[in-house]
């Protein structure tokens, strides 16, 4: 198996050369090792200067989806692994993708479990981020159960649904998974192979409110797909409760655009 490392990196020279160290640890070895600066103005582009295997790309800052959707573009190899600059894989991540994807090889996209770490501590995680083996999109809807630390996939899936979505400044992983997993099977290997670090203030998890007006784009343009009706019926559901939630939000706050745009949206999929 042949493995492209896609890293995207906005102002994170620190935590990138830890990614970095934990990708160069792997027992199974990448093929090579892509990094993406979107537009950095620390010390990033000094990156190859420790690691200087790495293929070093910068563009200007156009997103996470751009940096990884460039990442993917240059690699030379058809399997794609992502990875966080905040993240770190443990040691034998790669080897137990490759392990998994040698029986079953129909199976184009496997994840693993993860480790959080929040300020310094480690947390458990929440039971709404269970992660589920298989027909995983029932499952996706309500919110983003992969982390694209945790994942590797084939590039013939991106030439089915397409690239990540630029128009979207967080969620984009979401709006993919819930693609992916629409048609194709996604394999799990449960174990902690990530560990995701959290707490700084300029994550994207934490950079905008109402996370879930970003979630309902990526739902919105699943109706827009051909869908099973008991697909579309679910995707349906899930907006009208996203759009409830976000109704309650808009009026405690007083957005008087959004109240009543969220109005309108639900009583036209409640009346459908």
């Amino acid at each position: 198996m042949d493995i492209s490392v896609v890293i995207p990196s906005y102002n994170r020279y620190e935590t990138l050369k830890r990614a970095l160290t934990s990708v160069y640890a792997q027992s199974f070895k990448p093929k090579e090792v892509i990094v993406i600066d979107d537009g950095s103005c620390d010390k990033t582009s000094n990156i190859q200067n420790l690691f200087p295997d790495i293929k070093y790309f910068y563009q200007k800052n156009s997103g996470v989806s751009s940096a990884r959707n460039l990442g993917i573009k240059k690699a030379a190899y058809k399997w794609l692994a992502f990875l966080d600059s905040d993240d770190v894989w443990h040691k034998e991540k790669l080897a137990f993708h490759a392990i998994f994807h040698k029986k079953n090889p129909h199976i184009l996209m496997s994840y693993t479990n993860e480790r959080w770490i929040r300020d310094g501590v480690e947390v458990a995680m929440p039971q709404k981020y269970q992660k589920f083996h298989g027909d995983i999109f029932d499952a996706s809807l309500s919110h983003c159960i992969i982390a694209p630390s945790a994942t590797l996939m084939h590039k013939n899936l991106l030439q089915d649904v397409g690239f990540f979505d630029e128009n979207l400044e967080v969620c984009e992983d979401y709006d993919m998974w819930l693609r992916v997993a629409l048609k194709n099977s996604i394999g799990l290997i449960d174990k902690k192979l990530i560990t995701k670090y959290g707490g700084a203030d300029d994550q994207l998890s934490t950079k905008f409110w109402g996370m879930d007006r970003f979630r309902v784009k990526a739902l919105e343009k699943l109706l827009d797909l051909e869908l099973p009706k008991d697909k579309k019926d679910l995707v349906i559901k899930t907006l009208v409760h996203k759009y409830t939630l976000l109704l309650k939000g808009a009026i405690k706050y007083d957005r008087i655009l959004d109240i009543n745009a969220y109005k309108i949206k639900i009583e036209r999929y409640t009346f459908e």
